[in-house]
Formats: structure tokens, sequence, C-alpha cells
């Protein structure tokens, strides 16, 4: 019975840390600090080493070799939420995670050939790095007391200029590394039966920490077209990654309140066991158009789809001890979710841009999804930036607030609303030769 009690909650816990990992697909889209400013309106721009991460074709119109290194920093919302949960069936909480910073530095390199029409470019970025705190004894305690999730991913990319077509494409290869590490307290339904007669119901029984890692792999594919001074076009497509989890957790029994001596013989112990799961990360697909209608004003809207109807559900396969459990898919039914940026950059002289943007981004989950370790709702995204440039180089800075339409919702972890704000600040220096 206590081995069973063990693996049990491990498996649990278990489902939390794949979950999770993917919802790092809570996207981020701040992968350079030009774009940045813009609201990431950036695809048919693409006009500095960052269009790697944006749309790769850009690279193929910059001149000479380029090195760019940034870094994306976001201050992670204090999370409030006011309703009820599991642990507070009936009776009305306040909530509020813990503040947290995590830090996403960037760096790309480009090169272009003077003998042909040739590009290759390296980046080194984050789309998916995410971390949430609540406190140990907060009412979500047996959904999540703390997550990271710390991806990176390595982008080689080639890519071909037309010039009688004023048309360039590109393409590349994604492999992403990550690492996620969890905490929570398990809990469980134990029976009226004995030995559990005095403490039948809803309860916590140990404290769970987990970790786990995957390297997944993927392409990525642009074009980019500039038929005038006054416009160009991008279009860009990153596939799904699939992610095969491999991990670990170590788990210890602690008796709730009230436990009689014979309890305490199935509850209490320790235990490790392993888990692994694929999961695929989203197809993106972004379309593009900037126009200019005067020399130092350039104005650009973009349209991004990503594919998160991918994550339909979440099948855990674990061996022994814990195969009894195979065989349980978790359904999570994410929808497909578009984004829309505008962006503008004003050019005040030869060497200082300024910049700013409005994004709105819709979110992929369900009410029936929504849990405290991500807390997702749409969002408007409002940005300001600026760069200061000449021919040896550049320093752009940019500055986002992000705000979460309020999020109510009612399922089986809570019923109640979710509010969030974030502050996203993003540097960069690019050098040339």
């Amino acid at each position: 019975m206590k081995k069973r009690l063990v693996a049990s909650s491990i498996a649990v816990a278990l489902v939390g840390v794949a979950s999770l990992s993917y919802g790092a697909g809570f996207k981020v889209s701040e992968q350079g600090a030009k774009a940045m400013g813009m609201a990431n309106a950036f695809a048919a721009q693409a006009d500095d080493p960052s269009a790697l991460a944006y749309n790769p074709a850009g690279i193929a119109f910059q001149k000479g070799s380029q090195v760019q290194v940034g870094d994306t920093t976001i201050l992670v919302p204090q999370t409030e939420f006011e309703g009820t949960t599991k642990l507070s069936p009936g009776t009305t909480v306040s909530e509020k995670a813990n503040r947290d910073i995590f830090i996403a530095p960037t760096f790309y390199a480009t090169t272009s050939l003077e003998s042909m029409p040739l590009s290759f470019g390296l980046g080194v970025n984050s789309f998916n790095p995410l971390a949430k705190r609540w406190d140990a004894g907060s009412a979500f305690r047996d959904s999540i007391q703390s997550i990271a999730i710390k991806p990176v991913n390595f982008q080689p990319t080639v890519a071909l200029r037309f010039d009688d077509l004023k048309l360039a494409i590109a393409g590349g290869f994604d492999v992403t590394y990550a690492q996620v590490s969890l905490q929570k307290m398990v809990y469980k339904t134990l029976p009226s039966s004995a030995p559990f007669t005095e403490i039948a119901g809803y309860q916590g029984i140990g404290v769970l920490g987990a970790d786990a890692t995957a390297t997944g792999y993927g392409y990525n594919v642009g074009l980019k077209w500039k038929p005038s001074n006054a416009f160009s076009f991008g279009a860009a497509y990153r596939s799904e990654i699939k992610l095969n989890l491999n991990g670990d957790a170590n788990f210890l029994a602690t008796p709730p309140r009230g436990t009689n001596d014979t309890a305490m013989n199935y509850l209490l112990g320790s235990g490790r066991s392993s888990a692994s799961t694929d999961i695929t990360l989203p197809d993106s697909l972004v379309l593009g158009v900037a126009w200019k209608p005067i020399d130092s004003l350039t104005l650009e809207f973009d349209a991004e789809r990503t594919g998160w109807s991918s994550y339909n559900k979440l099948e855990l396969s674990f061996g022994s001890p814990l195969t009894p459990l195979n065989g349980n898919p978790d359904p999570k039914n994410w929808e497909d979710v578009w984004a829309y940026r505008f962006g503008a950059q004003y050019a005040v002289n030869k060497n200082l841009d300024l910049r700013a943007g409005y994004a709105y981004d819709a979110s992929p989950a369900p009410n029936s999804t929504v849990g405290p370790e991500l807390p997702d709702a749409d969002r408007h995204n409002v940005s300001v930036g600026t760069g200061i440039h000449n021919d040896f180089g550049s320093v752009d800075l940019a500055y986002m607030w992000v705000h979460w339409i309020d999020r109510t919702v009612e399922n089986a972890k809570e019923t109640g609303t979710f509010k969030s704000d974030a502050h996203i600040l993003a540097a960069s220096v690019t050098l040339k030769f």
C-alpha cells in the first residue's frame, strides 16, 4: 500500500512537470531589443541580426559581418487570484504569486559573402523561459509551489538572395534544450475505511521535487521581398519541435495531522521514480508588411498564428514500479491562436531612431486547463524603444508593458479570477565588421 501511494503521488506531480514544461509554450516573442520596441512587428523589416528569430531571410539583405549580444529581462508578474480552490472549498481566498526575475540572453552572428548572394547566421536564444513561485502554504500548494523552465535554442541558418527579383529565402535548423524543475505539495483523497477513518478526504501527504530535461529538433524557413524602397514583405515559418522529456522525482511523505499509528505505517516513506513523455511544441507562421510613407518613418503590421492545437493531451509512460499508471491520458485541448502586432519607427536623424508598438496576443488555453502554474489570458502589449547607430554598430533599448486581461475560470482546480501584469526590458549591442 505504501509503495503504491508514493508511486501515485510522484506520478501526479510529474504530470505537472510535463505540462509545465510545455506551458513554456507561453511563448516569449521578445528576441531582440529593436523588434521589441515595435511590439515585435519585425518580420518584414528584419534588418538587424535578430532577424534570425523573426524572419531569417532578412539576413540576406544585410551587408558584411555582424555580431549582436542582447538580453531580455522579464519581471515575472505578481499574479493575483481571488476565489475558491480545491483546498478552500466554499471559502474565498486571496493569493499572490511571489515576484521573480528571469533573464534570457540572446546572441546572433551573421555574415554575407561579397562574391555571391549567400549569407550565413547563427542564433542562440530562448523562446520559452518561465518562472513562477507561490508561497509554500498557499491555497495552490497542491498544484504548484515553484516552477522554473530554462530553455536554450541554437539556430544555424543560410540565406540566398535573388537580386533581380529583390527577393531572399532562408532556411535553418532549431535545436532546443530545456531544463525544468518543480516543487509542490502532493495531495491525495484518502478513503473513509480503516486505517484512514479519522483523516478521510483530500489530504496533503508529502513534498515532491522534480527535474526533467529534453532536447528537440526542428527547422525554420523565411522569405523577404523588397519590391520598392517604400514596401517590404516578410513570411516565416518555424516547425513543431518534439521534446522527449525524461526526468526523476524525489518524494518525502509527511502524515496529515491526526494520523493514527496504523495509518502512518501506510503513509510514511520516501521514493524515487522515473517518467517520460513526448510533447510537441507548436509550429508558428508569421506574415508581415512594412511601409515607409516617408523616408524617416517605417510602419509594420504582422499577424502570427501559433499551432497550439498540437497540445491536445498529455500521456505519461512510467517504468517499474509505476507501470500500472500507464495508459491514462490527460486531455488539454489547447487551440491555435493568432497574435496581431503593429510597430512604428521614426528616424530623428541618421544616428537616432525612436520606436513604439502595440500587440494583442490570444491565449490558447481553455478555461478547463487554466491553473496557477500558468494562469494565462489574452493580453495587451505596449512597447517603446530607441536605437543609436553608426557605421560601426548600434545600441538598442526597449521596454514593454504586458497586461493580461482578467481571467475568470471555473474548473477542477479553482473558481475565481486571475490578474497579471509584467514588465520586460531589453537591450542589445551590435557590432559591424
